[in-house]
């Protein structure tokens, strides 16, 4: 059975982390997976967003603590683990100058939790949770965790997430911001594929332009970010798709957004 299992409709490429049996969590081997397929999705202009699930019962509960558990008599290096299966995934995912929708079944543990953060829509089944599990086994976020959950809700609120390692509700991460929609189990992938499907069709370029200059901000001060504001709103106005969109306003017709 392949960790992780890759279709594509409608423009979106559809990432199902498949290892169900120990709530998909993650190895190496579905790391490099998961990492494969962004790069792909990165690669192929037919691709113009991604959707990342879980098969079973779970989302993702993190790290597969069997495969990181170091041999007797040893320490381990965690931050091999760190640096191999989880900063290569979270890094492409934000990225990737594409939407990235998370639609989370189940549980989200730990990394797994983070690995849903680092998406840019998250969708929530009614049923999911989510727990910042780090702090008992004894370690600290990684995963992106210390950098994204701070500038989500909060330093206080992050800190009490990663130092109580509290279960949230879906409710309660979508009150804290965490997750953008809560929805019936039965129809999560639906939902959020519909809202992949949507993006799909819209002017790509200009949704991964958001995503960079959203990202640039992080480390710099107003100034900085307007002079990046004007350079970026330079390149989408080189854009077929600003050409089009322009277009179909002043004709008052819907776009017909190529992605280019």
């Amino acid at each position: 059975m392949p960790p992780l299992v890759v279709s594509h409709d409608s423009g979106v490429a559809r990432l199902t982390l498949n290892r169900p049996d120990v709530l998909n969590s993650f190895t190496r081997e579905l790391s490099r997976a998961v990492l494969d397929a962004l790069r792909a999705a990165a690669a192929d202009d037919a691709v113009r967003a991604v959707l990342l699930t879980g098969a079973g019962r779970g989302f993702c509960a993190g790290q597969d603590l069997a495969e990181a558990m170091p041999a007797e008599g040893t320490i381990p290096d965690l931050g091999d683990f760190v640096r191999e299966t989880w900063n290569p995934v979270v890094s492409a995912i934000r990225h990737l100058e594409k939407p990235v929708i998370c639609a989370v079944n189940g549980v989200a543990a730990g990394a797994g939790a983070n690995l849903a953060f680092a998406c840019d829509i998250v969708f929530a089944a009614s049923n999911a949770t989510f727990v910042q599990s780090f702090a008992k086994i004894g370690v600290m976020p990684d995963s992106g965790g210390t950098f994204i959950l701070p500038r989500l809700v909060g330093l206080h609120r992050a800190t009490v997430m990663t130092m109580l390692a509290e279960k949230l509700t879906a409710e309660q991460a979508k009150e804290l911001g965490l997750v953008y929609q809560v929805v019936a189990p039965e129809t999560l992938v639906e939902t959020a594929f519909a809202t992949a499907a949507h993006l799909a069709t819209q002017p790509t370029r200009a949704l991964g332009l958001i995503k960079r200059a959203f990202n640039h901000s992080l480390g710099v001060d107003l100034d900085a970010q307007l002079a990046y504001e004007e350079e970026l709103q330079r390149e989408a106005g080189r854009t077929a798709d600003y050409a089009e969109g322009v277009r179909a306003f002043l004709e008052k017709r819907a776009p017909r957004f190529s992605g280019k």
